[in-house]
């Protein structure tokens, strides 16, 4: 009896992931759940409506309760969702406080991308820093600092099911673009060696655009390492 306790619990916190792949700049929006049925949203992508309604139904269908908007960072693409999540959901949203910068640009990008029906993201209503842990249900994230990409970029760990949700910082083949206000690329090299690539090889990356990939992996073939 003790041995199927100690499975039964080993399966009931199990996080399930679910991707999307939203704009036109095909970024991907993360909905994180367990067996609580509580769940939180990553990076919300969302621009046209049939995204959002997309992202709702996934939610309705499997009885979900959203209780967390959290960004890896505040870059156009990752929070054109934020108004309408927020609002119709009624949900809070964290970001690091150094990346406030960043969702404070959003209309002013949208503008120079000549982007419209850009809504401005609500305020943040709370912040995260290196080392906190962001909880939901039965489960949590790491929250993990990780500039270079944008200046207030983390990234969301989670060691009992072995994966990161690491926005930008990593893709499958190579790195998150420098060029951008705020970005540098010795910072997001050493951010990336120093904070994802000191995971165990087996973790799973799920990347805010493209395939998923693992540390592993990434460790031994990408090009800038």
């Amino acid at each position: 009896m003790g041995y199927l306790t100690k499975v039964w619990n080993i399966v009931l916190f199990l996080m399930k992931v679910q991707k999307f792949t939203f704009n036109p700049f095909q970024e991907n929006t993360f909905v994180v759940y367990d067996d609580s049925k509580e769940c939180v949203i990553v990076d919300a992508g969302c621009y046209f409506p049939e995204e959002f309604d997309t992202l709702n139904s996934f939610i309705v269908s499997n009885g979900l309760k959203p209780v967390k908007l959290i960004s890896t960072h505040s870059h156009l693409d990752h929070v054109f969702g934020n108004y309408k999540v927020i609002n119709t959901l009624n949900i809070p949203l964290g970001i690091h406080h150094e990346d406030e910068q960043t969702l404070n640009m959003l209309r002013r990008t949208a503008d120079l991308y000549q982007i419209p029906n850009v809504f401005e993201s609500p305020k943040p209503d709370f912040y995260f820093e290196h080392g906190d842990r962001v909880e939901f249900g039965y489960s949590s994230f790491e929250v993990r600092f990780v500039p270079g990409h944008a200046p207030g970029h983390v990234v969301f760990v989670s060691h009992e099911d072995q994966f990161v949700i690491n926005g930008d910082c990593l893709f499958a083949g190579s790195i998150g673009r420098t060029d951008l206000p705020g970005g540098d690329h010795a910072t997001l090299i050493r951010s990336i060696q120093e904070q994802l690539f000191t995971l165990p090889d087996d973790y799973k990356v799920y990347c805010g655009h493209g395939p998923e990939t693992t540390i592993g992996v990434e460790k031994t073939t990408n090009p800038f390492f």
